[in-house]
């Protein structure tokens, strides 16, 4: 708590080190309520205005929130500390970090041609035949190719958007349950997350136009695969969305597909639709290569400019030489061969996980992906008792806001006579809970 911290110094420049420093070495934790400005005024011998400027700078920065009358508190995924997921404990079968199969993987293997001396890539970022490649991926799920553009990631180049779209306060929709690693980038760059509920066809036309209704200035949202939950959108649920973004069309869509190839599921984009502003984000380390941080993205040109014209005063462009890795993997026959393998495995791990816990009374959701969502009653209670049985699974508290509870069981290498072992753990596991779950 912060009374266990003395914050100190007399500028707001050092009041807001002394913070951040409390927050990084862990003496500030999230939720930690910071003095009231005038109270630490008066304890530091400094003006309010000195102590709000402080406050405001950590604001900025998404080291602390603000929340009305329940005043400033450290953030709960402050920009000083990453939340880094769990250490899977030793001779467990880890099941949360929602990696694909390495036997599903093809063997990266860099070009024999690298870019020869120390050059600048400014002037020509894009692969020609790569943007022509993407082109060739987009286009046939119906995502308006005239405009493309490459990222380190999806993350890299949501957070480069949000960070140039958006001002500190302004607030994002978000799935809920959803990724987790987006809800702290959104935290991160100072965003308020609105929570937008979702089901087995994607985020919920209501829980969006209540969002919108709420000022958010942008939409993240996957079309499939929806992490945790493995919602898809259904051509019905893609056109109410479409319906309902017709109410705010200065917000940003952003549609992460991030599974695209190996989803399991058709692609229904949102950007078919006709928004002013949007982005379809597409990466390939869930079936070319988790080393492979390379995206791909269509989107408006407004969009294009802003993004590219921020790239060019950071990193400058994606690596040549990763560009020529990617370009030999999406053209080659034997990986593609290799990752429509890939999409079938998945889909029968998935569904044979799904199918074993109901034979057992368990409902669980995934219609799409490489994840299991388990709705519980007491995340602790079953995650420490898989544990007793061998099974390390994710607690959904890291992907919810608002969301009942739940485990997401990562499905990639999990076989179908894995499958049936789980499920009857699973099963022992509730019932051992009784008390918890009420009978």
């Amino acid at each position: 708590m912060a009374a266990q911290y003395s914050i100190s110094g007399t500028t707001a420049k050092g009041i807001a080190a002394s913070v951040e420093r409390g927050v990084a070495e862990g003496a500030l934790e999230p939720g930690s309520a910071l003095p009231p400005v005038r109270a630490l005024a008066d304890r530091l011998g400094v003006s309010p205005g000195t102590v709000a400027t402080a406050y405001r700078e950590l604001r900025q920065r998404a080291i602390v929130v603000t929340r009305g009358r329940g005043g400033t508190v450290v953030a709960a995924a402050p920009s000083v500390a990453s939340r880094r997921p769990p250490r899977v404990p030793d001779g467990l079968r880890d099941l949360a970090g929602g990696h694909p199969d390495p036997e599903l993987l093809p063997l990266l293997v860099p070009p024999s041609r690298l870019s020869p001396g120390a050059r600048s890539h400014r002037s020509t970022p894009r692969l020609a035949r790569l943007e022509e490649a993407v082109r060739d991926w987009l286009e046939p799920d119906g995502v308006p190719v005239e405009q493309v553009t490459f990222a380190h990631g999806a993350l890299d180049l949501i957070g480069r958007l949000l960070s140039v779209e958006l001002r500190p306060g302004d607030a994002v929709a978000m799935e809920d349950p959803g990724y987790h690693h987006l809800l702290d980038l959104v935290t991160a760059l100072g965003l308020r997350t609105v929570p937008v509920a979702v089901d087995d066809r994607g985020i919920r036309p209501d829980a969006l136009r209540t969002a919108l209704r709420a000022g958010v200035r942008a939409l993240v949202c996957s079309p499939r695969a929806q992490n945790p939950w493995g919602g898809a959108f259904s051509e019905e649920r893609r056109d109410a969305l479409v319906d309902v973004l017709r109410e705010a069309p200065d917000v940003l869509v952003v549609e992460n597909d991030h599974a695209s190839s190996v989803a399991g599921a058709p692609l229904r984009t949102l950007t078919s639709g006709g928004p002013k502003r949007w982005v379809h984000v597409r990466t390939v380390s869930k079936f070319l290569g988790t080393d492979l941080r390379w995206a791909a993205a269509a989107c408006d040109p407004t969009t294009l400019a802003r993004h590219d014209g921020r790239l060019l005063l950071t990193s400058g462009w994606v690596s040549h030489l990763l560009q020529e890795t990617v370009y030999g993997l999406m053209t080659d026959e034997g990986t593609r061969a290799l990752v429509a393998r890939a999409e079938e495995t998945y889909a029968l791990r998935r569904t044979a996980l799904i199918r074993e816990l109901a034979d057992r009374g368990t409902k669980a959701r995934g219609v799409s992906g490489m994840n299991v969502w388990v709705p519980v009653r007491d995340e602790s209670a079953v995650v420490n008792g898989l544990r007793s049985y061998g099974w390390w699974v994710a607690a959904g508290a890291r992907f919810r806001t608002s969301a009942a509870p739940g485990v997401r069981v990562s499905v990639t290498d999990l076989t179908p006579a894995d499958a049936a072992r789980l499920a009857s753990d699973f099963a022992a596991v509730l019932g051992e809970s009784e008390a918890t779950y009420g009978g």
